[in-house]
């Protein structure tokens, strides 16, 4: 329960930290008011400053990273706060936060999409959303001012564009001998960049044809991998195995890691794998599209030749099959078949 009154023409607006109840309704009309008001006559009110200062967005801000840091993993936690900097602090961090109106929080929002994404956009809003209710918690504002503004609708862009097998054949062939391997599980189990390049040679099984993930590289950071069924283990298919086995002649015993740069250390991150890529593209006269289409490629080429999505699922670390047929279903190939002939034989 909240009460809300007027002293020396301001407004307060004070928690009584009591739920909303019949009983203690009678608690608070009978001892809590009454007491408030015996401060109010007396002053008491205001010299024990009942009345807590509104610190502005940059000072709370820093709270709520702090509060948060336990339950976040550091790459999380890194992306939020730049993503505070950049996008909410020029625009709030010296303002209070209870002088945050929805109208500014409207006007800020249109003026981000001139130059972000919507789906950025609304993990801009996630971050701010989380400061504003550790505020709510701490009893320093009353309401989340973002809650009053819809976010826009995401529209999904449909960035699926497959490489053929040809293309695939081509690039493997052309791809510096080093490097290849990187590329060659890209196309042929559909992980992700940040999987394979964190990649040790104990992940690899060859005797059972498998490979164990178990983490990801990103923005220098290794961590779990994106979800809990992105941790998992993979076939290695046929086509695979001659690749791994080249790769072999580049294992260094100072380093546990597949893959590992001219000076004998392993790469913080796929960046490097994106130089070779885009050469190598323009050389060979390949349309460009960025590595992550491998993992498109991988799904799509296996769904349209009737591989089971169920394992289409699991090599790709999807969290239900559903999430696969969603995003893959239009390469599921009818081929003229004729439904319901079943029941023709009864």
């Amino acid at each position: 329960m909240w009460i809300t009154f007027y002293h020396q023409s301001k407004r307060y607006r004070k928690s009584l930290k009591l739920d909303d109840t019949k009983a203690n309704r009678k608690i608070a009309e009978n001892k809590l008011i009454p007491q408030i008001v015996h401060e109010l006559n007396t002053g008491e009110f205001l010299k024990n400053d009942n009345v807590k200062k509104v610190p502005t967005v940059d000072e709370f801000a820093k709270v709520s990273f702090e509060i948060n840091k336990p339950h976040r993993r550091e790459l999380t936690q890194r992306n939020h706060r730049q993503t505070y900097n950049y996008h909410i602090k020029p625009y709030f961090g010296n303002k209070k936060l209870d002088e945050i109106k929805p109208s500014s929080i409207a006007t800020w929002q249109n003026k981000l999409l001139e130059t972000i994404a919507t789906k950025s956009l609304s993990f801009v809003r996630a971050v701010f959303n989380v400061i504003f209710n550790d505020a709510i918690r701490d009893e320093i504002i009353v309401k989340n001012p973002l809650k009053l503004i819809k976010k826009p609708k995401i529209v999904p862009i449909r960035d699926i564009n497959p490489f053929t097998l040809d293309e695939i054949n081509k690039i493997l062939y052309y791809m510096d001998d080093k490097v290849k391997i990187f590329f060659a599980i890209g196309f042929y189990t559909g992980m992700r960049t940040g999987e394979i390049i964190s990649l040790k040679w104990s992940d690899i099984d060859l005797d059972n044809n498998a490979i164990s993930i178990s983490r990801a590289k990103r923005q220098g950071i290794e961590s779990k991998p994106k979800t809990d069924a992105s941790i998992r283990t993979i076939d290695i298919i046929d086509a695979l195995v001659p690749y791994i086995k080249n790769h072999l002649r580049y294992k260094i015993d100072s380093s546990e890691y597949l893959l590992n740069s001219f000076f004998k250390k392993p790469y913080s991150d796929s960046v490097a794998m994106s130089r070779y890529w885009k050469l190598l593209l323009e050389r060979i006269d390949i349309t460009y599209r960025n590595p992550y289409q491998m993992r498109h490629t991988f799904a799509s080429m296996m769904i349209s030749n009737g591989e089971d999505v169920l394992w289409v699922s699991k090599m790709l670390g999807h969290t239900t099959s559903a999430m696969t047929l969603n995003k893959y279903a239009r390469y599921i190939e009818n081929k003229d078949k004729k439904r319901g002939t079943f029941l023709l034989a009864s």
